[in-house]
C-alpha cells in the first residue's frame, strides 16, 4: 500500500472539527479492511479505531490504521491507557491521532502529550525508518518540522463527574469528549436526562474555557441532542459493530412469518 500523507489528515480532521458543522466519525471494532474503506465512502469524516472495548490487537489497529491512510480517512485509536511505546508504533502506522478513555487526572494529559510529541514539547522517541516519515525518504528536519506544524490529533473523554478542573483536565487537547454511557452509570444508572443533560453543559463549558471542540459519543445522530451533544462539534455515532448488528436484526425479522 502506498503511504499517504498523515499531516494533511490531520490537518483536515482539524479544519471539520471547527467548522461549525458535527466532524462525524465511527468506532471501528472488527478487524476487516473493508469497514475504513465503507466509512470512507459513506463520507464520514473519521474514524476511531477500538482498542478499549473490541477484541482488536494492536496489529489489527495498524493494519485498519495504514487502510484508513490510503482511503484517505483520518484514523484515531482508542487506547484505554498512555503506553508511550504503543502509541508510538501506532502514530508511525499513521494514526491521524490518539483518543484516550476515563480522563480524569491532568497528569493524564500530560502523558499523553508527552507520548505524542517530539522534544521539547514531549518526549516521543523519533525514528525516520516508519510510514509516517515515508520510511526514511522524508529528511529529519522536515518530518520534525511537519509534526510540529501538524501534530496528532488529542481526543480526552470525559467518563465520571469526579475529575481534576476540567478546564486544566482538557486544555492541552483538540477535543474534550463525553463519554455519554460510562457518565450515565458514573451519575446512578438510569440516570435522570435532566442530570446527564447537566453534565454535559458543564463539560461543553469547559471545552469552551479551554479553547477546544467539544465532542462525544451517540447511538444514533437523532440521540444526540438528547444525551447533550446537539452542538458537539466531534460527534461519534455508533459502531461498526453495533451497525451491522442492527442490521442483521432488520434483516431477519423482515424475513421472519
Amino acid at each position: 500500500m502506498t503511504a499517504g500523507d498523515v499531516h494533511l489528515l490531520r490537518r483536515r480532521l482539524r479544519g471539520a472539527l471547527t467548522a461549525g458543522k458535527p466532524a462525524v466519525g465511527t468506532f471501528v471494532k472488527l478487524a476487516s479492511p473493508d469497514v475504513v474503506e465503507l466509512a470512507a465512502a459513506a463520507g464520514f469524516a473519521f474514524v476511531v479505531v477500538d482498542l478499549e472495548h473490541s477484541t482488536l490487537t494492536e496489529r489489527d489497529a495498524v493494519d485498519l490504521v495504514r487502510h484508513a491512510d490510503v482511503c484517505g480517512l483520518p484514523a484515531l485509536v482508542r487506547v484505554p491507557e498512555v503506553d508511550a511505546p504503543a502509541v508510538n508504533r501506532l502514530l508511525e502506522a499513521g494514526a491521524a491521532g490518539i483518543q484516550l478513555s476515563m480522563l480524569t487526572r491532568v497528569t493524564q494529559t500530560e502523558a499523553l502529550v508527552a507520548a505524542t510529541r517530539f522534544a521539547p514539547a514531549g518526549r516521543r522517541s523519533v525514528s525516520l525508518a516508519n510510514r509516517a516519515a515515508r520510511f526514511g525518504a522524508a529528511p529529519l528536519a522536515g518530518f520534525l518540522g511537519a509534526e510540529q506544524d501538524d501534530p496528532p490529533v488529542l481526543v480526552g473523554q470525559i467518563e465520571t463527574a469526579r475529575t481534576d478542573p476540567l478546564p486544566e483536565l482538557v486544555a492541552a487537547l483538540d477535543v474534550c469528549f463525553l463519554g455519554s454511557t460510562d457518565l450515565a452509570v458514573d451519575l446512578g444508572l438510569p440516570a435522570d436526562p435532566a442530570v446527564l443533560r447537566a453534565e454535559a453543559d458543564r463539560v461543553r463549558g469547559a471545552a469552551r474555557s479551554a479553547g477546544v471542540a467539544f465532542g462525544g459519543w451517540a447511538p444514533t445522530r437523532s440521540a444526540a441532542a438528547d444525551l447533550g451533544l446537539g452542538d458537539a462539534g466531534c460527534l461519534v455515532v455508533g459502531s461498526d459493530l453495533q451497525m451491522l448488528a442492527a442490521g442483521l436484526r432488520a434483516a431477519a425479522g423482515e424475513e421472519t412469518p
